[in-house]
């Protein structure tokens, strides 16, 4: 088993966490992920509390392990915060944006706070506003994200918030990439595609099949999603997607999409009510090529973890000692 301060902090057998994709990590795939070893989060979205209410009593009944839950910070407010920490879970994840205010009511509350970034200046705020953990997100990550790749944005912010540890996210999928997370001096890894394809996962079939045969190459970071949904995105996030023929026909042309939004916005609503991905968003990392099959969740921690270990022991077997000595 492998022990960091992340798998001590929460009692995990193995230094996983589910990223808390909105709409598609729910109760069950969190739990799910939480009672194999890992951390699961449920991801809080925009704030929708209906679907909070559902999604935070599945995962309660459903284990009694260590969860928590996501918010997007510039979308959330003191309701929606309050709402999640009167469910008790044992941590809560702000991203995309300053963390402060609402860490605070997390602190406050008692909970872990987790606090995702994806440069410097984010870490510098959430070290500001208390965090326990930090996830540091390379632009190689599914959804929204930055432009700093994983492989050097791991070790600049361990370095710079140290002794908080730091969870390393963007485009791992396996246990080569769990490994390679903890030798760049993070405690574990979150990951997000390679959970959207898990049965728990609430993502249409179709969705998952197109991640199955994806490669990283048709991924695109892009704003024209959340263009035709009308999200208000901060400009310095962007959120990398599967390429389909929406984005062929309007990545790039935003002003022509602004121009045309209201049909546009109706159709794409009845595209996303009929399950097309060829017209609606799937959120994916660079990591889509090392995923061929919809893995049940619990399976997929323990062969992440059993994978890791192995890594790691190889490794080692890489340092020969000098013979004459």
């Amino acid at each position: 088993m492998i022990g960091t301060r992340l798998t001590d902090m929460f009692g995990l057998s193995a230094p996983v966490v589910l990223a808390p994709m909105g709409a598609v990590s729910g109760g069950l795939l969190a739990a799910a992920v939480s009672n194999a070893g890992g951390l699961g989060m449920v991801g809080g979205g925009y704030g929708d509390a209906p679907w909070l209410e559902r999604e935070l009593a599945l995962v309660r009944n459903s284990t009694r392990k260590c969860w928590g839950v996501g918010l997007i910070t510039w979308a959330a407010d003191d309701a929606i915060v309050e709402q999640v920490l009167a469910a008790r879970p044992d941590a809560v994840m702000l991203s995309f944006g300053d963390p402060r205010r609402f860490g605070r009511l997390v602190n406050a509350a008692g909970c872990r706070l987790i606090c995702q970034v994806q440069d410097r200046e984010g870490a510098q705020l959430a070290l500001e506003a208390g965090a326990d953990l930090i996830v540091a997100q390379g632009t190689e990550a599914g959804g929204h994200g930055g432009e700093r790749a994983t492989l050097p944005l791991v070790p600049a912010i361990v370095d710079l918030v140290a002794p908080i540890p730091v969870i390393a996210a963007g485009g791992i999928v396996d246990g080569r990439g769990l490994a390679a997370a903890l030798m760049l001096g993070a405690h574990g890894a979150l990951m997000g595609t390679r959970f959207y394809a898990t049965p728990q996962a609430l993502a249409p079939a179709a969705a998952k099949r197109r991640l199955m045969v994806a490669q990283a190459e048709a991924t695109v970071r892009t704003r024209v999603f959340d263009q035709v949904r009308g999200y208000s995105w901060p400009t310095r996030h962007t959120g990398r997607a599967l390429r389909n023929d929406f984005v062929a026909r309007w990545h790039g042309r935003e002003r022509e999409l602004q121009q045309a939004l209201e049909p546009q916005r109706s159709a794409y609503q009845a595209a996303a009510a009929n399950g097309d991905c060829d017209k609606t968003v799937v959120w994916a990392g660079e990591g889509v090529d090392l995923i061929t099959d919809v893995e049940d969740a619990g399976a997929l921690v323990a062969r992440i973890a059993r994978e890791a270990e192995q890594f790691l022991m190889f490794g080692s077997h890489l340092v020969r000692r000098d013979r004459a000595g």
